[in-house]
């Protein structure tokens, strides 16, 4: 097969159709405690996970330049300190209780949207999608690098998804019960986040050739997903459709759905509303990426490799390749770790399984 372009490659990859390699270039980077080991290893370049190594060109985040979600944001502000402990509010709006400078999941004091008055007073105070404010002022020459660039063009981006973001506004606990003790409201705010997203998704389109559309749910935990396939066919599915038949309008490849923990009773039901490719697809949540592209063919996948194996050096390393291999000469599948570059893989050890990931698609 002749070489393809690195956007056709990831195109097509998605799609389960031939590709001439798999594609070679990590969605995920590291924690912040990953690279302060990595500093105390002599590695000072935060991005030398990326470009220290010959990766194709990454994936281009329009979320980088274009506001996606609260226009104006919140400002992260400290509201009282103890040692270490924090509380805070957080960049959703979010008070919170942390540790400062540690990575992991917040305790959540409130939540910013508790009943529909907070949800239209967020609504009419940040979510205006044609605030000008939410794109930057040389927009049209990002436009013009990006079309005239070989990497693939992405909208969407943490933490915007139906479920997700819900989950960000409401809290777990909170956005859980909702769906039974205010389905109205939970219904309203899907439906006004489907088309808050859609009309500043159109405003870029317009200018930018755009390839993936991303939806961030992490809905799944070790037992599965948080919310009843019946609940994700009524709340979550006919906005899915939206989503989907805008990326069709748009020659949109891709719609990818980010979603930790066990999400394999997700995938026949995102596949049938038009996801075509999801992630990451946690070992120690129980998930065998290799099984699953046996078993659900029409999905593309990215992820599965052990993070926590790759920690343990080379011979693990070696092993943990050898597992997935198999993928490596297929389409539909994207080698990448199973989350997040934890702190406890060294980066010599990081090097060692790029350089031996390279090696093996390279052959």
């Amino acid at each position: 097969m002749e070489p393809l372009t690195n956007r056709e490659r990831v195109r097509r990859c998605a799609q389960c159709l031939p590709i001439d390699r798999a594609p070679f270039s990590f969605y995920f980077g590291p924690w912040g405690e990953t690279l302060e080991r990595w500093k105390s290893e002599g590695i000072d370049n935060p991005l030398a996970w990326q470009q220290n190594f010959p990766f194709d060109k990454p994936v281009v985040q329009v979320a980088g330049y274009v506001n996606h979600l609260h226009c104006p944001p919140f400002v992260p502000e400290v509201l009282e300190r103890s040692g270490s402990k924090l509380v805070m509010r957080d960049p959703m709006g979010e008070i919170v209780e942390c540790i400062e400078g540690k990575s992991g999941i917040p305790k959540i004091l409130r939540s910013p949207v508790n009943n529909r008055e907070e949800w239209e007073q967020l609504k009419a105070e940040r979510l205006n999608p044609n605030d000008p404010a939410r794109f930057p002022e040389n927009w049209k020459e990002l436009a013009r690098q990006w079309n005239a660039a070989d990497a693939p063009v992405q909208i969407g981006i943490y933490p915007c998804g139906l479920y997700g973001t819900l989950r960000d506004l409401m809290g777990v606990e909170g956005s859980l019960f909702a769906f039974y003790d205010m389905p109205d409201l939970v219904k309203d705010i899907m439906d006004g986040l489907t088309d808050f997203w859609l009309s500043i998704y159109e405003k870029i389109c317009r200018d930018v050739k755009v390839d993936i559309l991303h939806i961030w749910e992490d809905m799944s935990g070790k037992q599965g997903s948080l919310v009843s396939p019946d609940m994700i066919r009524e709340f979550m599915l006919p906005n899915y459709k939206k989503l989907s038949d805008f990326a069709k309008a748009h020659d949109i490849a891709v719609i990818q759905v980010d979603t930790d923990g066990d999400c394999e009773e997700l995938i026949p039901l995102f596949a049938g509303a038009g996801v075509n490719m999801m992630l990451p697809f946690e070992v120690t949540a129980g998930c065998d990426v290799v099984a699953l592209r046996r078993k659900y063919p029409y999905m593309s996948m990215m992820g599965g490799i052990d993070k926590m194996e790759i920690a343990k050096g080379k011979e693990a390393i070696d092993r943990e390749l050898k597992r997935i291999e198999p993928l490596l000469f297929e389409t539909g599948y994207f080698p990448a770790l199973d989350h997040l570059i934890p702190p406890e893989i060294s980066y010599a050890d990081y090097t060692y399984f790029v350089n031996r990931l390279h090696d093996i698609i390279f052959q």
